[in-house]
């Protein structure tokens, strides 16, 4: 299942459209912000497919039965770019473990790129609802690379994979190699156009450095 956040009239598109905007894109601090605030929102949306419990709750005047979590989600997110995404979903889930995958893409001579793991973080997973979040998803290699480092760390009881941004052609590759029983997908928007050297058109740009800053 495709939950696409963006159909419909809500403040997703305003956070959006200034992800996009190149000239408010100057602000890198404005660029986290808004990363972070969809993470929030991301997980919101996907709060209402967990599992709650009644808790009495005692107040000054009495008790009132409260549905609340029963578990909370495992946050496993991609670097760099991930990080202020994954900040929103952690404001939200504010008692989940969290994991972190970094990617990287190294040279060859003949100028072609292998996606590589660096550094990872994962707790335990088995039986856990996991969420995995990257901010783009542009070929899709990234996200089944990260989905390939969880594998070890136990079996989860559902996915939910979120990203923001993403082409159809990475979304249908994601789609097509991870099993499809227990995965739920959260999308901001969809880019149809891929270039030939991976850039998602209309697209943002790269996010990693937008945030961040540029990589000498």
């Amino acid at each position: 299942m495709v939950n696409i956040l963006s159909e419909g009239s809500s403040v997703v598109n305003q956070f959006i459209a200034e992800l996009r905007d190149a000239e408010i894109q100057k602000d890198s601090l404005r660029f986290r912000l808004n990363l972070e605030r969809l993470g929030e929102i991301f997980a919101y949306e996907i709060s209402k497919t967990l599992e709650y419990e009644e808790k009495e709750v005692a107040t000054q005047l009495g008790s009132a039965l409260v549905p609340v979590l029963k578990d909370y989600p495992v946050l496993v997110s991609v670097m760099r770019a991930g990080l202020p995404f994954h900040s929103g979903f952690l404001k939200v889930f504010d008692r989940s473990e969290s994991g972190f995958i970094s990617a990287y893409r190294r040279p060859h001579k003949d100028f072609s790129l292998t996606l590589q793991a660096g550094y990872s973080s994962i707790p335990v997973l088995d039986g856990h609802v996991l969420i995995l979040s990257d901010t783009l998803v542009a070929t899709g290699s990234s996200m089944l690379m990260a989905y390939r480092e969880l594998q070890g760390h136990g079996k989860p009881r559902h996915v939910h994979v979120a990203t923001i941004l993403t082409s159809q052609e990475g979304l249908d590759k994601i789609r097509r190699h991870l099993p499809g029983d227990n995965i739920t997908y959260w999308v901001g928007v969809i880019d149809e156009e891929l270039t030939a050297q991976s850039f998602i058109v209309p697209g943002l740009g790269d996010a990693g450095d937008l945030a961040y800053g540029r990589i000498g």
